[in-house]
């Protein structure tokens, strides 16, 4: 008879997300420190634009001259204070969770990959040329994606307001992430009366991520039971 004996090795540090907050926070504080007409340029020369990479010959040309790097780019611009911390809000709480379960390098590659596609989507969905696309809320819709389906049972904390009193209660996270997917899809047909928010990126991101995470399932599982010990 053998007995697997847990590992007693502390957790490993999660790297990643800390990373990435970091990251996205210097690269604002830069940019916010730049007088207005270098901020546009910056955001010409790195950010997405729409149009131009629907057909394989786009796609080659955008090969060719780099155009396709800006995908991943505009991952780390915002366009405000606003747009920035809703973002690391959503990082937090999901990309930790999710870091855990997968690891820093999976995660990582998750958030650029995701992000890129998302941004992707974005730039064949909206119908006029040259529009810009930036920001991380699809590669954190992607993170978002993974989360539901790594962790399906799991609940999520929400503060109620009732009357004068605030009521923290649990909520089943396929219900509240569920509610937040449909509310994407709804925004994007409508969305422009609710200003330039590229609602079609955060769909695509989060399919992405809900897709990679199935797949790495398998991968994650084994890294998880080597973390244990068994």
């Amino acid at each position: 008879m053998f007995i697997s004996l847990p590992s007693r090795q502390k957790a490993p540090l999660r790297w990643a997300v800390p990373l990435l907050f970091v990251v996205l926070w210097a690269c604002f504080l830069m940019f916010a420190l730049l007088p207005d007409p270098q901020q546009q340029r910056l955001m010409l020369d790195w950010g997405a634009l729409s149009g131009g990479m629907a057909a394989p010959s786009e796609w080659m040309a955008s090969l060719r001259d780099g155009r396709v790097l800006r995908l991943f780019t505009a991952l780390f611009l915002h366009a405000d204070w606003a747009h920035l911390l809703g973002n690391l809000v959503f990082l937090l709480i999901f990309g930790l969770s999710a870091e855990r379960a997968m690891g820093p390098w999976r995660l990582l590659a998750l958030f650029l990959l995701g992000g890129a596609v998302a941004n992707l989507a974005a730039a064949i969905a909206i119908g006029t040329p040259d529009r810009l696309i930036i920001g991380a809320s699809g590669a954190v819709s992607a993170l978002i994606g993974a989360y539901l389906a790594l962790f399906p049972g799991a609940k999520l904390g929400v503060v109620v307001p009732l009357g004068l009193f605030l009521q923290f209660v649990k909520v089943p996270a396929p219900l509240l992430i569920g509610i937040w997917a449909l509310l994407q899809l709804v925004f994007t047909f409508i969305g422009p009366a609710f200003g330039a928010v590229a609602w079609s990126a955060h769909l695509a991101g989060f399919a992405f991520g809900g897709i990679f995470a199935l797949i790495a399932k398998a991968g994650i599982a084994r890294r998880m039971r080597r973390k244990r010990g068994f």
